[in-house]
Protein backbone atom coordinates (compact mmCIF):
# COMPACT_ATOMS: atom_id res chain seq x y z
CA UNK A 1 0.00 0.00 0.00
CA UNK A 2 2.63 2.50 1.05
CA UNK A 3 4.81 3.95 -1.67
CA UNK A 4 8.10 5.76 -1.58
CA UNK A 5 7.81 8.98 -3.56
CA UNK A 6 9.57 11.53 -1.35
CA UNK A 7 9.55 15.23 -2.07
CA UNK A 8 13.04 16.68 -1.61
CA UNK A 9 11.96 19.80 0.28
CA UNK A 10 9.71 17.76 2.54
CA UNK A 11 12.50 15.25 3.14
CA UNK A 12 14.60 18.09 4.47
CA UNK A 13 11.84 19.03 6.88
CA UNK A 14 11.36 15.42 7.96
CA UNK A 15 15.09 15.05 8.60
CA UNK A 16 15.10 18.30 10.54
CA UNK A 17 12.44 17.02 12.93
CA UNK A 18 14.23 13.64 13.04
CA UNK A 19 11.35 11.40 12.01
CA UNK A 20 12.41 7.75 11.75
CA UNK A 21 13.03 6.48 8.20
CA UNK A 22 9.89 4.31 8.24
CA UNK A 23 7.57 6.97 9.64
CA UNK A 24 4.21 7.17 7.88
CA UNK A 25 4.65 10.87 7.17
CA UNK A 26 7.56 10.02 4.86
CA UNK A 27 5.09 8.38 2.46
CA UNK A 28 3.90 10.88 -0.14
CA UNK A 29 0.34 9.53 -0.42
CA UNK A 30 -0.28 9.32 3.31
CA UNK A 31 1.31 12.75 3.76
CA UNK A 32 -1.18 14.24 1.29
CA UNK A 33 -4.09 12.60 3.10
CA UNK A 34 -2.74 13.85 6.45
CA UNK A 35 -2.44 17.41 5.13
CA UNK A 36 -6.01 17.33 3.88
CA UNK A 37 -7.19 16.16 7.30
CA UNK A 38 -5.25 18.98 8.96
CA UNK A 39 -6.82 21.69 6.78
CA UNK A 40 -10.32 20.20 6.96
CA UNK A 41 -10.04 19.90 10.74
CA UNK A 42 -9.05 23.56 11.01
CA UNK A 43 -12.23 24.47 9.16
CA UNK A 44 -14.19 22.05 11.32
CA UNK A 45 -13.03 23.87 14.44
CA UNK A 46 -14.57 27.06 13.09
CA UNK A 47 -17.88 25.28 12.44
CA UNK A 48 -17.82 23.63 15.86
CA UNK A 49 -17.86 27.08 17.48
CA UNK A 50 -19.54 29.30 14.91
CA UNK A 51 -22.60 27.14 14.19
CA UNK A 52 -23.79 26.70 17.81
CA UNK A 53 -22.82 30.30 18.63
CA UNK A 54 -24.94 31.47 15.70
CA UNK A 55 -27.85 29.53 17.18
CA UNK A 56 -27.24 30.43 20.84
CA UNK A 57 -26.22 34.09 20.58
CA UNK A 58 -27.55 35.44 17.27
CA UNK A 59 -30.79 33.43 17.12
CA UNK A 60 -31.27 33.06 20.93
CA UNK A 61 -31.95 29.33 20.69
CA UNK A 62 -33.38 27.49 23.70
CA UNK A 63 -31.68 24.35 25.10
CA UNK A 64 -34.38 22.24 23.45
CA UNK A 65 -33.67 23.90 20.08
CA UNK A 66 -29.95 23.26 20.56
CA UNK A 67 -30.73 19.62 21.25
CA UNK A 68 -32.90 19.46 18.13
CA UNK A 69 -30.10 21.01 16.04
CA UNK A 70 -27.74 18.25 17.16
CA UNK A 71 -30.41 15.59 16.64
CA UNK A 72 -31.07 16.59 13.02
CA UNK A 73 -27.33 16.29 12.31
CA UNK A 74 -27.41 12.74 13.69
CA UNK A 75 -30.66 11.68 12.00
CA UNK A 76 -29.06 10.93 8.57
CA UNK A 77 -26.70 8.44 10.20
CA UNK A 78 -29.64 6.51 11.61
CA UNK A 79 -31.67 6.75 8.38
CA UNK A 80 -29.03 6.19 5.70
CA UNK A 81 -25.95 4.51 7.22
CA UNK A 82 -26.91 0.93 6.35
CA UNK A 83 -27.83 1.46 2.67
CA UNK A 84 -24.87 3.81 2.20
CA UNK A 85 -22.57 1.05 3.44
CA UNK A 86 -23.81 -1.35 0.77
CA UNK A 87 -23.39 1.36 -1.85
CA UNK A 88 -19.86 2.20 -0.67
CA UNK A 89 -18.76 -1.42 -1.09
CA UNK A 90 -19.74 -1.12 -4.79
CA UNK A 91 -18.04 2.20 -5.66
CA UNK A 92 -14.64 3.80 -5.36
CA UNK A 93 -14.32 5.49 -1.99
CA UNK A 94 -11.88 8.29 -2.75
CA UNK A 95 -14.20 10.13 -5.22
CA UNK A 96 -17.01 9.90 -2.64
CA UNK A 97 -14.69 11.41 -0.03
CA UNK A 98 -13.73 14.29 -2.36
CA UNK A 99 -17.32 15.00 -3.38
CA UNK A 100 -18.39 14.93 0.25
CA UNK A 101 -15.83 17.56 1.25
CA UNK A 102 -17.04 19.76 -1.61
CA UNK A 103 -20.71 19.45 -0.64
CA UNK A 104 -19.81 20.09 2.99
CA UNK A 105 -18.19 23.38 2.02
CA UNK A 106 -21.22 24.42 -0.05
CA UNK A 107 -23.64 23.68 2.82
CA UNK A 108 -21.60 25.72 5.31
CA UNK A 109 -21.31 28.64 2.88
CA UNK A 110 -25.11 28.96 2.73
CA UNK A 111 -25.17 30.20 6.36
CA UNK A 112 -23.36 33.54 5.78
CA UNK A 113 -25.33 33.92 2.53
CA UNK A 114 -28.63 33.44 4.39
CA UNK A 115 -27.54 35.89 7.10
CA UNK A 116 -26.66 38.50 4.46
CA UNK A 117 -30.04 38.02 2.73
CA UNK A 118 -31.95 38.18 6.02
CA UNK A 119 -33.23 34.60 5.74
CA UNK A 120 -31.27 33.03 8.58
CA UNK A 121 -33.28 31.32 11.32
CA UNK A 122 -33.27 28.08 13.28
CA UNK A 123 -35.12 26.29 10.48
CA UNK A 124 -32.28 27.19 8.10
CA UNK A 125 -29.73 25.80 10.56
CA UNK A 126 -31.79 22.63 10.91
CA UNK A 127 -31.62 22.10 7.13
CA UNK A 128 -27.87 22.80 7.06
CA UNK A 129 -27.34 20.42 9.96
CA UNK A 130 -29.27 17.68 8.19
CA UNK A 131 -27.22 18.17 5.00
CA UNK A 132 -23.99 18.03 7.01
CA UNK A 133 -25.18 14.79 8.57
CA UNK A 134 -26.07 13.31 5.17
CA UNK A 135 -22.64 14.14 3.77
CA UNK A 136 -20.82 12.76 6.80
CA UNK A 137 -22.88 9.57 6.66
CA UNK A 138 -21.34 8.59 3.32
CA UNK A 139 -18.19 10.67 2.90
CA UNK A 140 -17.17 10.13 6.53
CA UNK A 141 -17.35 6.36 6.11
CA UNK A 142 -15.52 6.62 2.78
CA UNK A 143 -12.73 8.61 4.46
CA UNK A 144 -12.19 5.89 7.05
CA UNK A 145 -11.97 3.24 4.32
CA UNK A 146 -9.55 5.31 2.21
CA UNK A 147 -7.11 5.18 5.13
CA UNK A 148 -7.07 1.36 4.96
CA UNK A 149 -6.21 1.64 1.24
CA UNK A 150 -3.21 3.82 2.03
CA UNK A 151 -1.88 2.22 5.24
CA UNK A 152 -1.16 -1.41 6.11
CA UNK A 153 -3.56 -3.00 8.62
CA UNK A 154 -0.90 -3.52 11.31
CA UNK A 155 -0.15 0.24 11.29
CA UNK A 156 -3.72 1.45 11.68
CA UNK A 157 -3.37 2.53 15.32
CA UNK A 158 -0.28 4.55 14.35
CA UNK A 159 -2.12 6.07 11.38
CA UNK A 160 -5.19 6.98 13.41
CA UNK A 161 -2.95 8.49 16.07
CA UNK A 162 -1.20 10.62 13.44
CA UNK A 163 -4.55 11.63 11.97
CA UNK A 164 -5.64 12.61 15.45
CA UNK A 165 -2.43 14.64 15.74
CA UNK A 166 -3.38 16.51 12.57
CA UNK A 167 -6.79 17.20 14.06
CA UNK A 168 -5.09 18.17 17.30
CA UNK A 169 -2.98 20.80 15.60
CA UNK A 170 -6.20 22.26 14.27
CA UNK A 171 -7.76 21.93 17.72
CA UNK A 172 -5.00 24.11 19.19
CA UNK A 173 -4.94 26.82 16.54
CA UNK A 174 -8.55 26.57 15.36
CA UNK A 175 -10.47 27.81 18.43
CA UNK A 176 -8.33 30.93 18.78
CA UNK A 177 -8.69 31.69 15.06
CA UNK A 178 -12.41 30.94 15.24
CA UNK A 179 -12.85 33.21 18.24
CA UNK A 180 -11.02 36.04 16.47
CA UNK A 181 -13.03 35.57 13.28
CA UNK A 182 -16.28 35.51 15.24
CA UNK A 183 -15.31 38.75 16.98
CA UNK A 184 -14.27 40.49 13.75
CA UNK A 185 -16.84 39.09 11.31
CA UNK A 186 -19.59 37.54 13.42
CA UNK A 187 -20.33 33.81 13.68
CA UNK A 188 -22.15 33.43 10.31
CA UNK A 189 -19.37 35.07 8.27
CA UNK A 190 -16.73 33.06 10.11
CA UNK A 191 -18.30 29.99 8.53
CA UNK A 192 -17.30 31.32 5.10
CA UNK A 193 -13.66 30.76 6.08
CA UNK A 194 -14.51 27.17 7.01
CA UNK A 195 -16.09 26.66 3.57
CA UNK A 196 -12.92 27.84 1.83
CA UNK A 197 -10.71 25.62 3.98
CA UNK A 198 -12.81 22.52 3.26
CA UNK A 199 -12.71 23.28 -0.48
CA UNK A 200 -8.91 23.42 -0.20
CA UNK A 201 -8.96 20.04 1.53
CA UNK A 202 -11.01 18.58 -1.34
CA UNK A 203 -8.49 19.90 -3.89
CA UNK A 204 -5.63 18.23 -2.02
CA UNK A 205 -7.52 14.91 -1.92
CA UNK A 206 -7.93 15.00 -5.69
CA UNK A 207 -4.18 14.43 -6.03
CA UNK A 208 -4.26 11.09 -4.17
CA UNK A 209 -4.08 7.87 -6.18
CA UNK A 210 -5.05 4.51 -4.68
CA UNK A 211 -5.51 1.08 -6.24
CA UNK A 212 -8.92 -0.32 -5.39
CA UNK A 213 -10.46 -3.55 -6.66
CA UNK A 214 -14.25 -3.35 -6.94
CA UNK A 215 -16.45 -6.41 -6.60
CA UNK A 216 -19.22 -6.28 -9.18
CA UNK A 217 -22.70 -7.16 -7.97
CA UNK A 218 -26.17 -6.75 -9.40
CA UNK A 219 -28.79 -4.40 -8.05
CA UNK A 220 -30.92 -7.38 -7.05
CA UNK A 221 -28.30 -8.27 -4.43
CA UNK A 222 -28.65 -4.95 -2.57
CA UNK A 223 -30.79 -6.21 0.32
CA UNK A 224 -28.82 -9.44 0.56
CA UNK A 225 -25.60 -7.43 0.88
CA UNK A 226 -27.15 -5.11 3.45
CA UNK A 227 -28.19 -8.09 5.55
CA UNK A 228 -24.71 -9.59 5.14
CA UNK A 229 -23.21 -6.43 6.66
CA UNK A 230 -25.57 -6.63 9.63
CA UNK A 231 -24.80 -10.31 10.10
CA UNK A 232 -21.06 -9.68 9.90
CA UNK A 233 -21.23 -7.29 12.87
CA UNK A 234 -23.87 -9.29 14.75
CA UNK A 235 -21.78 -12.49 14.70
CA UNK A 236 -18.61 -10.89 16.08
CA UNK A 237 -18.63 -10.25 19.80
CA UNK A 238 -15.76 -7.80 19.58
CA UNK A 239 -17.69 -5.52 17.20
CA UNK A 240 -20.91 -5.71 19.21
CA UNK A 241 -19.04 -5.01 22.44
CA UNK A 242 -17.27 -2.00 20.95
CA UNK A 243 -20.52 -0.66 19.48
CA UNK A 244 -22.25 -0.95 22.85
CA UNK A 245 -19.49 0.89 24.72
CA UNK A 246 -19.00 3.69 22.20
CA UNK A 247 -22.74 4.00 21.58
CA UNK A 248 -23.30 4.54 25.29
CA UNK A 249 -20.54 7.14 25.28
CA UNK A 250 -22.18 8.92 22.33
CA UNK A 251 -25.37 9.27 24.40
CA UNK A 252 -23.38 11.02 27.13
CA UNK A 253 -21.31 13.05 24.69
CA UNK A 254 -24.29 14.51 22.84
CA UNK A 255 -26.16 15.26 26.06
CA UNK A 256 -23.18 17.38 27.15
CA UNK A 257 -22.42 18.90 23.75
CA UNK A 258 -25.85 20.50 23.29
CA UNK A 259 -25.57 22.53 26.52
CA UNK A 260 -21.88 23.33 26.93
CA UNK A 261 -21.93 26.40 24.66
CA UNK A 262 -25.08 27.61 26.44
CA UNK A 263 -23.39 26.96 29.79
CA UNK A 264 -20.34 28.95 28.72
CA UNK A 265 -22.26 31.94 27.34
CA UNK A 266 -25.22 32.09 29.76
CA UNK A 267 -24.04 30.60 33.06
CA UNK A 268 -20.39 31.68 32.90
CA UNK A 269 -21.11 34.82 30.83
CA UNK A 270 -18.27 34.25 28.34
CA UNK A 271 -18.00 36.03 24.99
CA UNK A 272 -17.54 34.15 21.74
CA UNK A 273 -13.84 35.02 21.66
CA UNK A 274 -13.33 33.84 25.24
CA UNK A 275 -15.13 30.59 24.47
CA UNK A 276 -12.72 30.16 21.55
CA UNK A 277 -9.74 30.65 23.84
CA UNK A 278 -11.12 28.06 26.26
CA UNK A 279 -11.40 25.60 23.38
CA UNK A 280 -7.63 25.79 22.98
CA UNK A 281 -7.58 23.49 26.02
CA UNK A 282 -9.44 20.90 23.93
CA UNK A 283 -6.67 21.15 21.36
CA UNK A 284 -4.03 20.71 24.04
CA UNK A 285 -5.79 17.56 25.21
CA UNK A 286 -6.01 16.09 21.73
CA UNK A 287 -2.35 16.88 21.04
CA UNK A 288 -1.27 15.18 24.26
CA UNK A 289 -3.37 12.09 23.59
CA UNK A 290 -2.34 11.98 19.92
CA UNK A 291 1.36 12.03 20.82
CA UNK A 292 1.14 9.43 23.57
CA UNK A 293 -2.03 7.56 22.54
CA UNK A 294 -0.19 4.98 20.42
CA UNK A 295 2.23 4.25 23.28
CA UNK A 296 -0.59 4.05 25.83
CA UNK A 297 -2.50 1.68 23.58
CA UNK A 298 0.54 -0.56 23.18
CA UNK A 299 1.13 -0.58 26.93
CA UNK A 300 -2.45 -1.08 28.15
CA UNK A 301 -3.96 -2.67 25.08
CA UNK A 302 -6.52 -1.12 22.71
CA UNK A 303 -9.52 -2.20 24.81
CA UNK A 304 -8.40 -0.82 28.21
CA UNK A 305 -7.09 2.32 26.50
CA UNK A 306 -10.55 2.93 25.00
CA UNK A 307 -12.16 2.50 28.43
CA UNK A 308 -9.74 5.00 29.96
CA UNK A 309 -10.88 7.54 27.36
CA UNK A 310 -14.52 7.10 28.43
CA UNK A 311 -13.52 7.64 32.06
CA UNK A 312 -11.52 10.81 31.36
CA UNK A 313 -14.34 12.48 29.43
CA UNK A 314 -16.84 11.56 32.15
CA UNK A 315 -14.56 13.09 34.75
CA UNK A 316 -14.54 16.42 32.94
CA UNK A 317 -18.31 16.56 32.47
CA UNK A 318 -18.88 15.65 36.14
CA UNK A 319 -16.56 18.28 37.61
CA UNK A 320 -17.75 21.28 35.57
CA UNK A 321 -21.26 21.65 37.07
CA UNK A 322 -19.85 21.39 40.59
CA UNK A 323 -17.82 24.58 40.18
CA UNK A 324 -19.19 28.11 40.89
CA UNK A 325 -19.87 30.54 38.02
CA UNK A 326 -16.68 32.57 38.49
CA UNK A 327 -13.04 32.26 37.47
CA UNK A 328 -12.96 28.76 38.96
CA UNK A 329 -15.91 27.82 36.76
CA UNK A 330 -14.13 29.14 33.66
CA UNK A 331 -11.06 27.07 34.59
CA UNK A 332 -13.31 24.03 35.05
CA UNK A 333 -14.84 24.66 31.61
CA UNK A 334 -11.37 24.66 30.05
CA UNK A 335 -10.44 21.55 32.05
CA UNK A 336 -13.60 19.79 30.82
CA UNK A 337 -12.59 20.55 27.23
CA UNK A 338 -9.06 19.29 27.94
CA UNK A 339 -10.47 16.03 29.33
CA UNK A 340 -12.74 15.67 26.32
CA UNK A 341 -9.82 16.18 23.93
CA UNK A 342 -7.73 13.53 25.69
CA UNK A 343 -10.52 11.04 26.14
CA UNK A 344 -12.07 11.29 22.68
CA UNK A 345 -8.71 10.62 21.00
CA UNK A 346 -8.06 7.59 23.22
CA UNK A 347 -11.52 6.26 22.42
CA UNK A 348 -11.48 6.66 18.66
CA UNK A 349 -7.92 5.75 17.68
CA UNK A 350 -8.54 2.38 19.31
CA UNK A 351 -12.19 1.98 18.29
CA UNK A 352 -11.46 2.64 14.62
CA UNK A 353 -8.35 0.47 14.57
CA UNK A 354 -10.01 -2.48 16.30
CA UNK A 355 -13.03 -2.58 14.03
CA UNK A 356 -10.97 -2.17 10.85
CA UNK A 357 -8.41 -4.78 11.87
CA UNK A 358 -10.98 -7.61 11.96
CA UNK A 359 -12.80 -6.70 8.72
CA UNK A 360 -11.92 -7.98 5.22
CA UNK A 361 -11.67 -5.31 2.51
CA UNK A 362 -14.91 -6.28 0.67
CA UNK A 363 -16.88 -5.75 3.89
CA UNK A 364 -15.30 -2.48 5.07
CA UNK A 365 -18.04 -0.21 3.73
CA UNK A 366 -20.88 -2.20 5.29
CA UNK A 367 -19.03 -2.76 8.57
CA UNK A 368 -18.14 0.94 8.87
CA UNK A 369 -21.67 2.11 8.15
CA UNK A 370 -23.24 -0.52 10.41
CA UNK A 371 -20.95 0.40 13.30
CA UNK A 372 -21.56 4.12 12.82
CA UNK A 373 -25.29 3.40 12.71
CA UNK A 374 -25.16 1.42 15.95
CA UNK A 375 -23.11 3.94 17.92
CA UNK A 376 -25.16 6.94 16.74
CA UNK A 377 -28.60 5.48 17.48
CA UNK A 378 -28.19 6.56 21.15
CA UNK A 379 -26.73 9.95 20.15
CA UNK A 380 -30.04 11.52 19.08
CA UNK A 381 -31.86 10.61 22.31
CA UNK A 382 -28.81 11.84 24.24
CA UNK A 383 -28.97 15.24 22.52
CA UNK A 384 -32.71 15.55 23.11
CA UNK A 385 -32.36 14.45 26.76
CA UNK A 386 -29.56 16.95 27.35
CA UNK A 387 -31.60 19.75 25.80
CA UNK A 388 -34.75 18.84 27.74
CA UNK A 389 -32.91 18.71 31.07
CA UNK A 390 -31.16 21.98 30.28
CA UNK A 391 -34.45 23.75 29.63
CA UNK A 392 -36.68 22.18 32.29
CA UNK A 393 -34.18 21.51 35.10
CA UNK A 394 -30.85 23.30 34.56
CA UNK A 395 -27.80 23.30 32.32
CA UNK A 396 -25.82 21.89 35.24
CA UNK A 397 -28.22 18.94 35.43
CA UNK A 398 -27.50 18.03 31.80
CA UNK A 399 -23.77 18.04 32.43
CA UNK A 400 -24.12 16.04 35.66
CA UNK A 401 -26.22 13.42 33.88
CA UNK A 402 -23.70 13.13 31.03
CA UNK A 403 -20.74 12.86 33.39
CA UNK A 404 -22.35 10.40 35.78
CA UNK A 405 -23.48 8.11 32.96
CA UNK A 406 -20.02 8.19 31.34
CA UNK A 407 -18.29 7.26 34.60
CA UNK A 408 -20.74 4.40 35.15
CA UNK A 409 -20.22 3.27 31.55
CA UNK A 410 -16.43 3.19 32.00
CA UNK A 411 -16.84 0.88 35.01
CA UNK A 412 -19.18 -1.46 33.09
CA UNK A 413 -16.88 -1.48 30.05
CA UNK A 414 -13.84 -2.21 32.21
CA UNK A 415 -15.57 -5.26 33.65
CA UNK A 416 -16.65 -6.48 30.20
CA UNK A 417 -14.50 -9.53 29.40
CA UNK A 418 -14.23 -8.88 25.65
CA UNK A 419 -13.17 -5.24 25.86
CA UNK A 420 -10.87 -5.70 28.86
CA UNK A 421 -8.99 -8.55 27.17
CA UNK A 422 -8.32 -6.67 23.92
CA UNK A 423 -4.58 -6.29 24.52
CA UNK A 424 -3.59 -6.18 20.84
CA UNK A 425 -5.22 -5.73 17.44
CA UNK A 426 -6.97 -8.93 16.28
CA UNK A 427 -6.22 -10.28 12.82
CA UNK A 428 -8.54 -10.16 9.82
CA UNK A 429 -10.19 -13.44 8.90
CA UNK A 430 -8.09 -14.74 6.01
CA UNK A 431 -10.80 -17.00 4.62
CA UNK A 432 -13.54 -14.38 4.66
CA UNK A 433 -13.60 -13.40 1.01
CA UNK A 434 -16.50 -11.57 -0.63
CA UNK A 435 -18.41 -14.67 -1.62
CA UNK A 436 -17.98 -16.18 1.80
CA UNK A 437 -19.30 -13.08 3.50
CA UNK A 438 -22.50 -12.98 1.50
CA UNK A 439 -22.86 -16.72 1.95
CA UNK A 440 -23.23 -16.11 5.69
CA UNK A 441 -26.89 -15.47 5.00
CA UNK A 442 -27.62 -19.07 4.13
Amino acid sequence: MLTTRPLSWFDAVLNAVRLPPGDLLRDAIYRRLWTSILISSLGGQITMLALPLTAAVLLHASPTQMGLLTAVEIAPFVLFSLPSGVWLDRVRKLPVYVLGETLLACAVLTVPLAAWMGWLGMNWLYVVGFVLGMVNTTAGSAAQIVLTQVVERDRLVEAHAKNALASSGADVAGPGIAGLLIKLLGAPLALAVDGLLVLTSAMILRGIRVNEVLHKTSGAEFWRDLKAGLNFVWRRRVLLSLASAVGGWQFCNNAAQVVQILYATRTLGLSGQTVGLCYVALGAGTVLASIFGHRISRRLGPGPCLVSGIFVTGLGWSLLPLMPANALGVAAFAFMLFCFGCGAVLIFINFLSLRQSVTPAPMLGRMTSTMRWLILIPAGPGALMGGWLGEHVSLRASLMMAGGCALALSWVAWRHPVIRQLRELPKVEAAADHSGLTAELS
